[in-house]
């Protein structure tokens, strides 16, 4: 008689599990080929299960082809090759995965403070107005209310002037950046930040682009480095740069778009993701608002200030390049659904953005203030030098300590804590960038990072 210890079946139901059992017996020779199975009603009583279920495992069996049946006669084992196999997976990796008490880089911003209630509201007045239009197709650039209130929200909170006609909307940056690749070339060199975002790079490099990796200093990237470089494109964050914090000073701003104007067909790729979170002074102007030769394609998203689900990113095209783009790009369907554009258009209209991004900013920037305290008075204290503080969703932690990030990453990852520094993010020159560790604070929990800092002090 099969017999089965069905108490180690895991997330599996039952039928899905004694199917794997027998399978895996046949697989295995346990179960020879023509053997004659027990009956649903015998085995359903030795295993103490009901007939239905077994006999839905037989039929699976069946479907498949590991067993026949015989009319009034019973379930054989068909001809099948014998291999070794595992037995049937019962999740043992999560029962021996060792917990991780902490990773200092997982998820910035969230969807803590999202407004559900607002949100909804503002959905169901959409579908009331729009009624059956929000079956359509929108523009391939987006709605055109969603882009007249992008325009409205990036004068006002951004210092840039664009007109709707400039904006395109899609599904993140990610798929923006596809867009740029297509419309600019792939015979183009792209130029990166060094250390930088790694998507960017594996988007370019999956559309066949060339990169290159522009070392960063203090002032953003080298300008003297760019020019040896022979990249045609530069993609940048210059006022909060991931992940060095380090922000563009004006002289290099202007100096960059000195170099973008110097040829025909070079231009800067501005990646704003996170502006809108600065604790200290006035938000730094962004490159586009500055560049009068329209050499600067600006891209942003509203993923980081609403919910990591709602994937509507814009990019503000120059002017010179809109003709292009609708002629090379035009064919493309907009990516992001209409229901979630237009309510995203009364979202902004109606001041709800402004509001959702006050509370956001009060409720970041006294979280961040929490984790610094914890950090200046824990086992850390003396031991590190506090950079990028003032802006964005992360900060950088400067070890002072003589080990490498490699063996206190080994050494964090057997006490359960997984740390990331920007030497992780080099192509070149890692050790120029050691001991820099990356905190993304938003989520970090203040227990949690008081025993992180406990096991970490005594390394240092």
């Amino acid at each position: 008689m099969l017999t089965y210890d069905l108490e180690q079946r895991g997330e599996h139901s039952l039928y899905h599990y004694l199917y794997l059992c027998i399978k895996r017996d046949i697989l295995a020779g346990v179960l020879t080929q023509n053997e004659r199975l027990p009956s649903q009603r015998s085995l359903a009583k030795h295993l103490q299960l009901g007939v239905v279920t077994v006999g839905t495992a037989y039929a699976q069996l069946v479907a498949e082809g590991y067993l026949y049946a015989l009319e009034k006669r019973g379930y054989y084992v068909s001809a099948v090759d014998v291999i070794d196999t595992p037995a049937p997976a019962t999740t043992p990796e999560k029962e021996v995965e060792k917990p991780i008490l902490m990773d200092m880089e997982e998820g910035g911003g969230g969807a803590e403070d999202f407004p559900f209630y607002v949100w909804a509201k503002l959905t169901r007045q959409v579908i009331a107005e729009e009624g059956e239009r929000l079956l359509r197709a929108t523009p391939h650039s987006g709605a055109h209310a969603l882009r007249v209130e992008i325009a409205r929200y990036l004068s006002q909170f951004r210092g840039i002037s664009a007109l709707p006609e400039q904006i395109v909307v899609g599904a993140g940056t990610e798929y923006l950046d596809n867009l740029v690749v297509q419309l600019l070339g792939r015979d183009l060199i792209y130029g990166l930040e060094d250390p930088c975002y790694p998507k960017a790079q594996e988007i370019y490099r999956l559309n066949g682009a060339t990169c290159r990796h522009i070392p960063m200093g203090g002032d953003g990237v080298s300008l003297d480095d760019l020019r040896e470089s022979g990249a045609d494109v530069l993609h940048l964050s210059p006022s909060h740069q991931f992940p060095t914090g380090i922000a563009t000073p004006i002289a290099r701003r202007q100096q960059l778009l000195q170099w973008a104007e110097e040829g025909e067909r070079r231009y800067l790729i501005e990646d704003d993701y996170d502006s809108e979170f600065r604790f200290a002074g006035r938000p730094i102007p962004s490159l586009q608002s500055i560049d009068r030769s329209g050499c600067v394609i600006y891209t942003n998203t509203f993923t980081r200030v609403l919910a990591p689900s709602l994937r509507i990113g814009y990019m503000v095209l120059p002017l010179s390049l809109v003709p292009l783009y609708q002629q090379k790009l035009g064919f493309y369907a907009c990516t992001v659904s209409a229901l979630e554009q237009y309510t995203l258009a009364k979202f902004l209209s109606e001041g709800y953005m402004e509001q959702h991004m006050n509370r956001s900013r009060i409720r970041y920037r006294a979280h961040r203030d929490r984790v610094l305290e914890s950090l200046s008075t824990g086992a850390l204290r003396g031991k590190y030098t506090i950079l990028g503080e003032t802006a964005g969703l992360h900060f950088i932690l400067r070890l002072h300590t003589r080990y490498s990030d490699a063996a206190l990453i080994q050494a964090m990852e057997r006490a359960g804590s997984a740390l990331h520094f920007l030497s992780g993010y080099c192509t070149q020159s890692p050790d120029a960038w050691q001991h820099h560790l990356i905190v993304r604070y938003p989520r970090i929990s203040l227990e949690r990072l008081a025993q992180v800092v406990e096991i970490l002090a005594p390394l240092l």
